[in-house]
């Protein structure tokens, strides 16, 4: 059944807060990680373990914000399809997605099924 418009506009008011959640927390860890340049991290040691830890931490803050770009993305695309009248339809087969997932992932692009197989097919 295709969304109404109380819940597009809820849908809608979801996106715009994670939005602006990843932002700031990718603002944050963009400034964090200026601020503590990969010297600090390891510090003055020689100690290979502790600079493999230095290297692990600075690995780790580089995913999350690969990660967060992503979503950011996905959030975008989710605002064209809400403009474009799009927004709670598979982008492959067209079919409604439900309600219940667009709640948990509302920038779900694809309904499970479909879903399922982009990933399997691209392995992310």
């Amino acid at each position: 059944m295709p969304l109404d418009q109380s819940q597009i506009a809820e849908l809608s008011a979801a996106i715009e807060a994670r939005y602006r959640a990843l932002l700031e927390e990718i603002i944050g860890e963009v400034a964090r990680s200026r601020d503590e340049q990969y010297g600090e991290v390891a510090g003055a040691t020689h100690d290979s373990g502790e600079e493999a830890i230095a290297d692990l931490i600075a690995d780790l803050d580089h995913a999350e914000v690969t990660r967060d770009l992503g979503e950011l993305r996905e959030l975008e695309a989710a605002r064209r399809r809400i403009a474009d009248g799009h927004y709670g339809l598979c982008v492959d087969c067209g079919a409604d997605i439900p309600l219940e997932r667009l709640r948990a992932q509302p920038g779900a692009a694809r309904c499970i099924a479909c879903q399922s197989r982009h990933e399997k097919t691209y392995k992310t």
